[in-house]
């Protein structure tokens, strides 16, 4: 198998794996684990992966890893069809006439587009992106709070971001998560949107948690809640038993779509 041929399939295994082992590298593709490790060198130098202790990792992967998120551009890419099918059980949740608080993130946007094209009612969001998708219908009252913007995300921050939502009660929320794990709960990537997430959640009197299954066992830096300090989560896979166990004991559910 020339180079070439070889970069690629590493290249794309590692990418719908998440990650994979030298071992595993080298067993599909039938060469020796030495061969393995110059090919992931040369990616990583050409900015296609990252190696990480034993194997190899995607590149938004390793950001997480490393506590970094990906660019929103490449984040809305990745898990697409599990972040639609997110977006669908969680508007399956709507009816119409409800106040509704929409959180940040690309599943976030899908929940917008997900709402029912006879959806009436307010919808209060952070995100510039999913005020975007709800901005045209004629039923729907969209606010926004102001604050700085996060680039990217479009995502309004800060005092005055915080302060809208103490005064603005929902019925429903939908909150976005960079990880949930049995033992650190719901956490998330930047420390300024932390507060305005857990006024929502205070202000709400149903909360939901949108993660998508590779966001399953992952802890990001900055902690919203435990698992006790929503309603429940939405994803896209089940979720193993001992995160299952732990959101059971803390009297949430798993809505899996």
């Amino acid at each position: 198998m020339l180079p070439a041929e070889r970069h690629r399939r590493i290249t794309a295994a590692v990418n719908q794996a998440g990650t994979l082992s030298t071992e595993e590298l080298a067993a599909g593709l039938g060469v020796s684990a030495e061969t393995v490790r110059r090919d992931l060198a040369q990616l990583e130098r050409r900015g296609q992966l990252n190696r990480v202790h034993g194997g190899a990792a995607a590149l938004a992967l390793a950001r997480e890893l490393t506590g970094e998120e990906a660019p929103y551009a490449e984040r809305s890419l990745a898990q697409r069809e599990a972040k639609v099918a997110i977006g669908r059980a969680a508007a399956a949740l709507v009816t119409s006439g409800m106040t509704l608080v929409i959180d940040v993130g690309t599943t976030a946007v899908e929940v917008a587009r997900a709402l029912p094209a006879d959806f009436r009612g307010k919808v209060a969001t952070p995100s510039l992106l999913v005020a975007g998708e709800l901005a045209g219908r004629q039923d729907v009252e969209v606010f926004v709070p102001g604050g700085r913007i996060r680039a990217g995300d479009l995502v309004c921050s800060g005092a005055t971001t915080a302060g809208f939502f103490g005064d603005f009660h929902a019925d429903l929320a939908f909150v976005g998560s960079g990880g949930i794990a049995a033992d650190a709960g719901v956490t998330d990537f930047y420390y300024d949107e932390i507060a305005t997430k857990r006024v929502i959640l205070a202000h709400a009197a149903r909360t939901f948690v949108l993660a998508d299954s590779r966001k399953h066992g992952r802890i990001a830096p900055h902690r919203i809640c435990d698992l006790g300090g929503c309603t429940g989560v939405i994803t896209d896979q089940a979720c193993d038993p001992e995160l299952t166990a732990a959101i059971d004991r803390a009297g949430g559910s798993v809505l899996t779509a």
